[in-house]
C-alpha cells in the first residue's frame, strides 16, 4: 500500500498540470544549462574545429598499416575525399594505392611502379588533395601543385578524375596543355591551386606569364616518369625544375620506373621510397592478357590489317603506327575501302578539339578501331578495349608492355598482336623476353588474306591527294625506322622497298635521298675494306639492272662498245637498289658519257696537242663545260621515243594528241657560257614568251576560221555575180572591180603567212581568170594575189568534187610561176617583211 502512495506522490509531482511551478523551474534551469554549453561552442570558430580534426588525421599517419587497408576509409582521409571517391565508384584500394599512399600521406618522396591499369592516378591524387587540405590552401594562395603528364591526352584523363574525386573540396584546378587559348590560361593561373598540364606548356607560362610563379609549391608528381625523364623532355624539364622551390615533395609514377641515379638527382629526390607492386611477379604484364606476334613482309602489312578488321567487326580495337603520316593516309584509304566497323585516328598532327573528340568518341563506342601513334600509348584508359594490335614494330620493349596496357586493365581481360617483320623478329623478341613479357607466335592463315592493292592503286589514280599522302607515308616510314637507335631490330636496308610502294598503291617507289646517301656511305666504306667484294657486288649491280630491265645481255657488234656499256654500270651507284630502278636516276648518272666521246690514242694526237698548246690557248680558254639546256638538245637530236596518245574518231580521225606538239616560237637566248646547268629564271621567262605567243596563234587561228567561213559564202556570191558581168560585158574595168571587191573582202583580217602558196608543191591549174588577176604587177595585185591564192587553196576540193560529179576535163598540172612584179629580188623581200609586220 505504500508503494503505491509514493508512486501516486511523484507522478504528481512530475505532472506539469498539478505541480506546474516545480516543472517550470526544473525547465529553465536545463535551458540555462545548454545556452551556456552553446556559448562556449560559440566561441571556437570553423576553421579552428577543421584543424582540430586535421590534427587528428595527421596523428594516425604514422599508425597506417597498408596490409589493413581494406577500405579507403581504412586510412586516416578527410570526410570530403571519402564522400569523393564513393561518389566516383571507387571503394577498394588497388595494391600501388594501398602501398603508397602512406607514404605520400606522410610527406616522403615516392617512386612508384606498377602494371599497367592498376591505379596509379589515384594513388598520386589522393595525396595531393589531402596535402593541399592539411594546409587549408585557398585559391589567394596561389599554386600548391603541379601534376606533369607526357600527353595531353593523359593530362585531360587525369584532370577528369581529379573533378570527380576533389569535387567537394574547394580547391581550383586547371588542364594547362597545348592547342588551347594561351591568353585566357594567363588570366587564371596565379589563382588555380593544382595544375595538371604538359612540360611545354608549363614552361611558357613560366617564361611569358608575369603573375605565375611557383614559389609555394608543395607537391610535384611526374606520371609516366620514364618518359618525361627522357631525352625528348630533358631541357623542358631542367627548365621547370630551376623555376620550383627545392623544399617540395616529388612523385614519380610510372609502369616501367626509372632507376638512374643521374635522372633522381636531377629531381633532387631525398630518401625516396621505391614502391614496385610487381617486382616479383613473375611476368611485367597482366595475367589477364593474351600476347601473340606474327611475323609478316613488309609488302603484305596492310593487306594483312585489312584482313584482320573485316574478321573483327563487334570488337574494340587499337592499331598503334610508328609515324603520324603513316596514320593519316591509311586511315583515309581504310575509310574509302569501308571495311564494316567505324574508324577514327588520333595522332599528333591533328587540331587539340579534334584530338578531344576522337578520345571521347572511342571511349563512348564499344566497337570501333582507333589508327593511333604512340601519344595513345601511355596511359590512357579506354574502357573494354579488346585488342591492341601493333602493326608498326615498337621502338622497344617498354613502349611495347605500354601500348598493351591499353587493354586488360584492372581485372578486365584483353588480347595483343604484335606484326614483326622477318629482319626484327630476333632482336624484338629477345629483348621481351628480358623485359619478362611471354608471347607466343603465331601464323597468318593466307587463304583469309583479301587483297586491296587495286583499290588502293585505283584510288591514288582518282585524287591526287591520296597520292601525295601515300608518298609521305613512304617517305615517313623508312625516316622512322632509320632513325631507330636499336640497329639490331631496325635495319631500314633489308626491306624491299618496291614491293612496299605497290602494296600502298603507288606505281613507282619515290626517291629517298637520306637513304641514297646513307647507302653510299656504306658502300664507300665497304669498298675501302675489301676490293674483292667490291668486284662481286658490282657483278650483282649489273644482273640486278638486267633483270628490272627485262633485257636479257646481248652480244654485243664491237669491243668498244661493250667497254662503253661496262663504264655506264659502274656508274650506276648501289643507292639506285634502294628505291627500286628508276630510268630518271640512270639517265642523270648516265649524262657524261652519253655527252663524251672516248677515244684511244693511236697516232699520238695528245703529244702533237701538247706541241699546239701556245697557238690554241686561246681557243681552248673560250671552251667551257656546256650546260644541261644544250645537253638536252643534243640528247633530243637522237630522236628519242616519247610516250604519245592519240584518240580516234569511228571514221579513223585524229581527235586528241598527247602531248600537244609545239614548236618554240621564242627563239633561244644564248647563254653565259660562264653559268653551268639551267637557268630556271631565264626558263621561266622563256616559257612564259612562248605561252604569250602560243595564245596569240591559237586566238588567230580561230578568227581565220570565222573568216574563211565568211569569205566562202561571198566567194560563191561573188562567182555568181562574175558570170553575169562576163556574159553582159567583158573588160578590164570590170575585172579590176571585181579584183577590187576580192581585196575588201579579206581586209579586216590578219595576215596568215601559213596561206602562202608552197613551192615546193604542184598546184592544180586556174582558171584563166584567175590567172590574169595573179599575173597584175601593181601592188594592190599583190595582195590580191594571195587572197586569191589562200581562197583557192581553201576551196580545192569543192572544185575537186564539181569536176568529179559533172565529168569535165580533167585539169592540167602546172607549177606555180613566180609573179612578175617588176621590182628587184630585195625590194620584193622588203616589201613582204613590211606587209607581215604591218598585220602581226
Amino acid at each position: 500500500m505504500r508503494d503505491k502512495k509514493d508512486k501516486e506522490k511523484t507522478q504528481i509531482a512530475d505532472d506539469p498540470v498539478k505541480n506546474f511551478e516545480k516543472w517550470k523551474r526544473k525547465y529553465n534551469n536545463t535551458k540555462k544549462r545548454v545556452k551556456l554549453v552553446e556559448k562556449a561552442t560559440e566561441k571556437r570558430r570553423d576553421w579552428e574545429v577543421e584543424r582540430e580534426n586535421i590534427q587528428k588525421l595527421v596523428n594516425k599517419y604514422s599508425e597506417i598499416n597498408p596490409k589493413e587497408a581494406v577500405k579507403f576509409s581504412d586510412f586516416p582521409l578527410s570526410k570530403k575525399t571519402l564522400k569523393g571517391l564513393l561518389e566516383g565508384q571507387y571503394r577498394q584500394p588497388t595494391e600501388i594505392q594501398r602501398q603508397t599512399i602512406g607514404f605520400a600521406l606522410q610527406g616522403r618522396d615516392v617512386l612508384g611502379a606498377a602494371k599497367t591499369g592498376s591505379g596509379k592516378t589515384l594513388a598520386f591524387l589522393i595525396p595531393v588533395l589531402e596535402c593541399l587540405y592539411r594546409e587549408q590552401w585557398t585559391a589567394m594562395d596561389g599554386l600548391g601543385a603541379v601534376i606533369i603528364s607526357p600527353t595531353r591526352e593523359l593530362a585531360y584523363q587525369t584532370f577528369e578524375v581529379l573533378r570527380k574525386v576533389g569535387k567537394n573540396h574547394e580547391f581550383s584546378a586547371g588542364l594547362v596543355i597545348g592547342g588551347k587559348d594561351l591568353k585566357d590560361e594567363s588570366e587564371k593561373i596565379h589563382r588555380t591551386n593544382i595544375i595538371i598540364c604538359t612540360p611545354g606548356r608549363l614552361l611558357q607560362h613560366m617564361d611569358e606569364t608575369a603573375t605565375f610563379h611557383a614559389s609555394d609549391l608543395h607537391m610535384l608528381v611526374l606520371d609516366e616518369a620514364d618518359r618525361i625523364l627522357d631525352m625528348g623532355f630533358a631541357d623542358t624539364l631542367n627548365a621547370i625544375i630551376e623555376n620550383l622551390p627545392k623544399t617540395r615533395q616529388t612523385l614519380l609514377f610510372s609502369a616501367t620506373q626509372t632507376k638512374s641515379v643521374k635522372d633522381l638527382a636531377r629531381l633532387s629526390l631525398k630518401n625516396p621510397e621505391y614502391v614496385w607492386v610487381h617486382e616479383q611477379a613473375k611476368f611485367s604484364t597482366p595475367a589477364t592478357l593474351e600476347q601473340n606476334y606474327v611475323v609478316c613482309e613488309l609488302h603484305q602489312k596492310v593487306k594483312m590489317l585489312f584482313s584482320f578488321m573485316r574478321s573483327h567487326l563487334k570488337k574494340k580495337i587499337i592499331v598503334f603506327f610508328a609515324c603520324c603520316k603513316e596514320v593519316q593516309y591509311l586511315f583515309r584509304v581504310f575509310c574509302r575501302l569501308r571495311p564494316g566497323i567505324s574508324i577514327l585516328a588520333l595522332h599528333g598532327k591533328q587540331q587539340q578539339m579534334k584530338r578531344m573528340e576522337v578520345y571521347n568518341d572511342f571511349v563512348r563506342k564499344t566497337s570501333a578501331v582507333l589508327f593511333a601513334t604512340d601519344i595513345a600509348a601511355r596511359g590512357l584508359d579506354f574502357p573494354a578495349v579488346n585488342w591492341v594490335l601493333q602493326f608498326d614494330c615498337p621502338e622497344d620493349a617498354n613502349t611495347y608492355i605500354h601500348r598493351v596496357g591499353r587493354t586488360a586493365r584492372y581485372k578486365e581481360g584483353g588480347e595483343a598482336l604484335l606484326v614483326l617483320l622477318p629482319s626484327e623478329e630476333k632482336g624484338m623478341i629477345a629483348q621481351l623476353q628480358e623485359k619478362k613479357v611471354p608471347i607466343n607466335k603465331i601464323e597468318v592463315n593466307p587463304e583469309k588474306l583479301v587483297c586491296v592493292q587495286q583499290k588502293l592503286e585505283a584510288f591514288l589514280a582518282q585524287e591526287k591527294e591520296q597520292k601525295e599522302r601515300a608518298q609521305r607515308c613512304f617517305v615517313s616510314y623508312l625516316r622512322s625506322v632509320y632513325l631507330m637507335k636499336n640497329k639490331d631490330v631496325f635495319d631500314v636496308f633489308q626491306l624491299k622497298l618496291p614491293e612496299y610502294a605497290m602494296s600502298l598503291g603507288l606505281a613507282v617507289a619515290p626517291r629517298i635521298r637520306f637513304l641514297n646517301k646513307a647507302q653510299q656511305h656504306k658502300s664507300g666504306v665497304t669498298q675501302d675494306n675489301s676490293g674483292t667484294a667490291g668486284h662481286e657486288s658490282e657483278d650483282e649491280l649489273k644482273s640486278f639492272k638486267a633483270q628490272l630491265k627485262g633485257e636479257q645481255s646481248k652480244s654485243q657488234s664491237s669491243q668498244s662498245e661493250e667497254e662503253d656499256d661496262d663504264d655506264e654500270d659502274e656508274t650506276i651507284k648501289p643507292s639506285a637498289l634502294l628505291c627500286g630502278f628508276n630510268e630518271e636516276d640512270e639517265d642523270d648518272q648516265k649524262d657524261q658519257d652519253l655527252l663524251t666521246v672516248k677515244r684511244k690514242d693511236v697516232f699520238n694526237i695528245n703529244e702533237e696537242s701538247q706541241d699546239d698548246e701556245g697557238t690554241d690557248a686561246k681557243a681552248k680558254n673560250t671552251k667551257q663545260k656546256e650546260s644541261k639546256v644544250k645537253d638536252a638538245k643534243k640528247i633530243q637530236k637522237k630522236n628519242f621515243k616519247v610516250n604519245t596518245k592519240k584518240i580516234f574518231t569511228e571514221e579513223g580521225e585524229v581527235v586528241q594528241q598527247w602531248p600537244q606538239l609545239q614548236r618554240t616560237v621564242v627563239p633561244d637566248e644564248e647563254e653565259e657560257e660562264t653559268t653551268s646547268g639551267i637557268n630556271v629564271e631565264a626558263a621561266k621567262e622563256r616559257l612564259r614568251k612562248e605561252d604569250q605567243e602560243f595564245d596569240k596563234i591559237e586566238y588567230r587561228r580561230k578568227i581565220k576560221e570565222k573568216h574563211r567561213e565568211k569569205r566562202l559564202k561571198e566567194k560563191a556570191a561573188r562567182r555568181e555575180a562574175s558570170k553575169q558581168h562576163k556574159e553582159e560585158k567583158k573588160g578590164d574595168d570590170d575585172d579590176d572591180e571585181e579584183e577590187a571587191v576580192a581585196y575588201l573582202s579579206g581586209a579586216d583580217e590578219e595576215f596568215d603567212p601559213s596561206t602562202l602558196p608552197d613551192p615546193d608543191k604542184v598546184h592544180n591549174s586556174k582558171s584563166s581568170s584567175e590567172e590574169e588577176e595573179g599575173a597584175s604587177s601593181d601592188r594592190g595585185g599583190r595582195k590580191r594575189s594571195f587572197s586569191s591564192d589562200s581562197s583557192e587553196d581553201d576551196d580545192s576540193d569543192d572544185e575537186v568534187k564539181q569536176t568529179q560529179v559533172g565529168k569535165k576535163k580533167p585539169r592540167k598540172e602546172s607549177t606555180v610561176t613566180p609573179l612578175d612584179t617588176g621590182l628587184s629580188l630585195a625590194e620584193d623581200e622588203e616589201l613582204v617583211l613590211h606587209l607581215l609586220g604591218s598585220h602581226s
